[in-house]
């Protein structure tokens, strides 16, 4: 019996990896070959913007009718359709004749991810309920994985001779491992579904928000760094390919930093001075960006990215520990992520507007260094001994 439930949490394991490296490349891939999409669709700074605005808003809405969705659909039907969309906007980029059709395939792919996303928490918290703060890590490092191998992909394709549409739609084969994978596997994992009101139990404390608020402020600056960075250093003479290698490097930094941190961080409930650390990381590297550019592109990048990776596995273990039940935590987890990506959609949109103002990004950096700042404020609310206080369960 232990042998059998050990292969099943290995199987199981093999799916959090492969369903993670694949809900950022969608997001990632672009930006390296942003030239090249410009000069074909005609999308100026705002359109190219959209790119990453609007899945990271659809995201943020579909957490909030997620769990409604889980009661209706169940994890394992949900999780498949939402696969199935995500394959459909990847392969649908083949034939986006413009500006307008490549953001359409954008939206569908921000839809599936948002409901993959918000279920998954909850998912993985009933599945391994011993070792929430180890396969929360690993999921979070694959996302950040799948987001440096599709920004390095891309350059690879397009020196390959294939044209940018057909290159962006290579990126649909993972995602249909990934739906066969689940299609075998899934049947075997139950969870909990929860209960329809909760949602709306949940929105009305207060931790909720700030933990939305902190959720969303950091990720701002990954939505930036996932949008401007490339075209950033583009911009002072760099090839694609170069700073597609600048994306990859912040986007491993990203992995490294989402596995390890939680590990390190998984002998205390307390996760504040880890949360510190990834603050300390990402204010040190938004400064050298806007300051120093070109004195460390690397060193900044990956520090960003460190930080980036860690406060965002964090945050989703944080969520995860102001409530027991699997079913009540994993919603908390959603919504934490909804409201956070809506804030953190209007990251690129705002470097991209600072941009027009200032003729340069470096405001925008500084942009991103005030926001982890504020959200070092917040963080001094996670103390653990409150939870039961701030997010009482809901029978």
């Amino acid at each position: 019996m232990t042998d059998t439930r050990s292969g099943r949490d290995w199987v199981m394991l093999a799916l959090v990896v492969l369903i993670g490296l694949n809900l950022r490349p969608f997001l990632a891939a672009p930006a390296p070959i942003l030239a090249e999409i410009g000069a074909d669709t005609g999308l100026g700074y705002g359109g190219i913007a959209m790119l990453t605005l609007l899945p990271m808003l659809l995201m943020g809405l579909g957490a909030f009718v997620a769990p409604g969705l889980l009661v209706r659909l169940g994890a394992r039907r949900g999780l498949l359709i939402a696969l199935a969309v995500l394959f459909a906007g990847s392969a649908l980029r083949l034939v986006a004749w413009d500006g307008l059709s490549l953001i359409v395939t954008a939206a569908l792919c921000g839809i599936g991810v948002a409901f993959i996303q918000a279920a998954f928490p909850g998912i993985i918290k009933a599945r391994f309920p011993a070792s929430v703060p180890i396969v929360t890590g690993l999921y979070s490092a694959m996302i950040m994985a799948g987001g440096a191998f599709g920004a390095r992909l891309m350059p690879v394709l397009v020196h390959a001779g294939y044209g940018w549409r057909a290159s962006l739609a290579w990126l649909a084969l993972p995602v249909a491992v990934a739906l066969a994978a689940s299609w075998r596997i899934l049947p075997a994992v139950k969870s909990s579904r929860p209960d329809g009101v909760l949602t709306w139990r949940l929105l009305r404390r207060p931790r909720t928000w700030a933990l939305m608020g902190a959720f969303g402020l950091v990720n701002a600056g990954y939505c930036s760094m996932i949008a401007w960075l490339s075209p950033y250093y583009r911009a002072q003479g760099w090839t694609s390919a170069d700073s597609s290698d600048l994306v990859a490097v912040m986007a491993i930094c990203q992995a490294v930093a989402a596995l390890g941190l939680p590990i390190l961080a998984r002998g205390n409930v307390d996760r504040r001075r880890w949360l510190w650390l990834t603050i300390f990381f990402q204010a040190v590297g938004f400064f050298g960006l806007a300051v120093l550019p070109g004195m460390a592109p690397a060193a900044w990048a990956g520090l960003c990215g460190a930080g980036l990776g860690g406060s965002f596995a964090l945050a989703i273990v944080t969520a995860l520990d102001h409530l027991p039940r699997p079913e009540q935590a994993g919603a908390l987890a959603a919504l934490m992520q909804g409201g956070g990506f809506l804030i953190a959609a209007l990251g690129p949109y705002a470097m991209a507007l600072l941009h027009d103002w200032t003729g340069g990004f470096s405001a925008g950096w500084v942009l991103h260094l005030g926001c982890v700042l504020a959200t070092a404020l917040l963080y001094l609310r996670f103390d653990p001994r409150h939870y039961p206080v701030a997010m009482p369960s809901t029978p």
